[in-house]
């Protein structure tokens, strides 16, 4: 088995230190951070995001050096800017003002032709993406089929947004349904290159996309570099959680690419099916059960976890992160993942203040 590499970009929201509420200060923010880091920190559709992605590599330790590093110089760039850098899916605390959009062409086009995808008071959403490579397009649609069915798995372990709008919103991942809204937002269909180049054209000149980057499937091939983009997960503050499913992404490729190359045809799961098990993941997380992804039948989301390491076992011993996935998976069974984490804070205290401190310190501890 060939050992792919991997990379995360990761979105943050910048909060007031006081209301703890989003605020738009990310053009201070990353002027003062692309200093040290360059393209490495970015802005995103909101004033009040930042991004960061790291460089690709091989291993989780250098991985999580990297993204440590990143959150890091960005955290630094906010407190001086007076605000907090906060990695949960949604906005804890609302804005009594309307968030603003970034200030460049794409994004301005963006909030005129798609004003009913997004919502300038709680439309802010920060995910998570995971990219394996080096892989050329044909190869990456080829693969994409293949993790289709095991992406709502992916997507319950990482949910961390419970709260929009000030209030629990019932779901483990509120940014799933959130993003929910944009054009292509959701699973990926098969596809082969040319089906995929003929569709994507037809979205983009009919006017449904801007262009190729708003391609939001689960999974989808990268327009600017040589990677399968998985783009499923809510941005989670506590990093052990992104280096989890960062290796769990890159595991599960290795496997799946055996199949791949062997041309076994991809698992033929409906897409009703397929919507109902990403339904389940983003309400109910890790607290509830979800659908096996080859049979289709109700089983615990904890034990569906636990088959996706089966699965992904022999892409994780080839990539020597089997014991590490294993400890850092046993952690979150005992804890729970961002979603819990963020409840059990309100429940102890019953302050949402006191949820964005918490996953503000957890962010910086990185």
């Amino acid at each position: 088995m060939e050992i792919l590499t991997m990379g995360v970009e990761e979105e943050f929201m910048l909060v007031d230190p006081v209301s703890r509420a989003p605020v738009d200060r990310a053009p201070t923010v990353i002027g003062s951070a692309a200093a040290e880091l360059g393209g490495q920190v970015q802005a995103e559709f909101f004033n009040a995001q930042v991004e960061v992605c790291t460089q690709p590599t091989v291993s989780c330790r250098d991985l999580r050096g990297e993204l440590a590093r990143l959150r890091g110089t960005v955290g630094a760039a906010a407190a001086a800017a007076d605000c907090l850098l906060v990695a949960s899916g949604t906005p804890v605390v609302p804005r009594e003002e309307p968030l603003t959009v970034t200030d460049t062409a794409r994004y301005r086009h963006m909030a005129r032709a798609y004003a009913t995808s997004f919502n300038r008071y709680d439309g802010l959403v920060c995910g998570c993406h995971v990219h394996v490579g080096t892989l050329d397009r044909a190869r990456a649609l080829k693969l994409a089929n293949h993790m289709r069915p095991w992406l709502p798995v992916l997507q319950s372990l990482a949910g961390n947004s419970p709260f929009s709008r000030g209030r629990d919103s019932g779901f483990a991942s509120r940014r799933s349904v959130e993003f929910g809204r944009w054009p292509t937002a959701g699973p990926a269909p098969v596809l082969d290159e040319d089906r995929y180049l003929a569709l994507v054209t037809d979205l983009v000149g009919g006017g449904t996309l801007l262009d190729r980057k708003m391609i939001y499937w689960h999974a989808r091939p990268s327009e600017h570099v040589p990677t399968l983009e998985v783009r499923i997960a809510d941005v989670n503050a506590d990093l052990d959680m992104v280096v989890l499913l960062a290796a769990l992404v890159r595991g599960l490729a290795v496997t799946l690419l055996d199949d791949v190359d062997a041309d076994v045809p991809p698992p033929d799961v409906p897409l009703g099916r397929l919507l109902a098990a990403h339904a389940h993941a983003a309400s109910l997380g890790m607290s509830g059960e979800g659908f096996d992804p080859e049979s289709g039948e109700p089983r615990p989301a904890r034990d569906l976890v636990e088959r996706l390491l089966l699965r992904a076992a022999p892409g994780l011993e080839t990539a020597g992160d089997a014991a590490l996935v294993d400890g850092l998976w046993r952690t979150v069974r005992r804890g729970g993942n961002g979603a819990v984490r963020q409840r059990a804070i309100h429940e102890r205290h019953g302050r949402l203040s006191d949820v964005v401190d918490a996953l503000a310190a957890v962010t910086a501890a990185a």
